[in-house]
């Protein structure tokens, strides 16, 4: 038995408590886990803003250590540290032929299996795939991603979703270039990544937005040259700090429609802007033909940063052993398996960054 917190049904608390977890069958693994991120999408899943088959161990962001191989796994073996990650491509389906892997209309196929059983033999799903608010999961072999070496094990869970997201929407989404000016909407987990992306890629200003003024100091830190405190004007704020052009670039990692209008609206005629933030189906975004046409902007999404994992975990584990990237600072807060409500609430709140659940 482990300790994990399920997801009972859609608009439940959480419950944390004691679930059976089986040995790795054929192709499984059976991980350790040293940390778990607390991320928005887990908290989307728990409202139904995306949905997944419950009950359910929620938590998608983690890393740990191997502990037990099924049949016919030959890419870790029992001690190897891994990263997970909870949407595995395919490699045959038609996004994954064009190399757009982070598409892959498969990756989440595993979410519906039955993984683990609760006490009483209730069936439990792997929430995103890899079911990582618990003290060990069982995931597929191709959900996992061994660590470069020199990257600390506990951060290193913040690379299975806050980091690659925030990394690919700068590097892959918006190419942002050298001396380039961005804007950042959201200053939580994602949102500082990306700050810090933005940074590696030398851009010349960049704005931090949030709801939150006590948020200034963290997104300083992680890079921002300038902070705004969310309102009616931002747009014109952003503007302002920017001779009356606005930004080149300007990634959305709130996932509300005042939000993706005004970082749209923040933009140089011909900027662009990604949208990284998860909304409801009931956050409609308008815009008329004309502005379209005479703003020349770009509003593109994009999904888990664009990234193809085994690809960019590298240049990662790259920029962090060279001082580049400081996964420690995106870290608001250490907690247990039980404080995962908490961070839930302040997420709602707007405080802090990211919440690191450490086993």
């Amino acid at each position: 038995m482990v300790r994990a917190a399920v997801l009972p049904a859609v608009g439940s608390p959480l419950e944390i408590t004691d679930i059976d977890l089986p040995a790795p069958g054929p192709g499984q693994v059976r991980v350790r886990l040293a940390a778990a991120g607390v991320c928005h999408s887990d908290l989307s899943l728990t409202n139904g803003t995306m949905r997944v088959p419950v009950p359910a161990v929620l938590g998608h962001e983690g890393a740990g250590t191997v502990v037990a191989v099924g049949e016919g796994v030959t890419s870790v073996a029992p001690g190897a540290e891994v990263v997970l990650n909870w949407a595995p491509s395919c490699g045959s389906c038609h996004p994954c032929s064009l190399g757009e892997v982070w598409l892959c209309v498969n990756a989440l196929n595993g979410a519906g299996s039955v993984y683990a059983h609760t006490a009483d033999g209730t069936e439990l799903h792997p929430g995103l795939n890899v079911a990582a608010f618990a003290e060990e999961t069982v995931v597929a072999e191709n959900c996992l991603i061994p660590l470069p070496a020199g990257i600390p094990l506990t951060e290193a869970a913040l690379l299975g979703c806050a980091v690659l997201t925030g990394y690919g929407a700068v590097h892959h989404s918006a190419k942002v270039r050298q001396g380039e000016t961005v804007a950042v909407f959201g200053a939580g987990g994602v949102g500082l990544a990306t700050l810090q992306a933005a940074r590696i890629a030398g851009a010349g200003q960049i704005i931090a937005v949030d709801v939150s003024p006590d948020k200034e100091g963290l997104a300083r830190q992680a890079g921002a040259t300038d902070f705004v405190v969310a309102s009616e004007t931002t747009a014109k704020d952003i503007r302002r700090l920017t001779g009356g052009q606005g930004t080149d670039v300007a990634v959305e990692c709130v996932g509300r429609a005042v939000t993706i209008r005004t970082a749209w609206e923040s933009t140089r005629r011909g900027g662009r802007t990604t949208v990284v933030g998860i909304g409801g189906k009931d956050q409609q975004v308008t815009f008329n033909a004309l502005e379209i046409f005479h703003w020349g902007r770009t509003l593109a999404g994009c999904v888990y940063g664009n990234c193809d994992p085994a690809t960019d975990l590298p240049v990662l584990a790259d920029h962090i052993r060279a001082g580049r990237l400081d996964l420690d600072s995106l870290v608001s807060e250490r907690i247990p398996l039980a404080g995962i409500p908490a961070a839930f609430d302040n997420m709602l709140a707007g405080k802090g960054g990211r919440a690191l659940v450490v086993f």
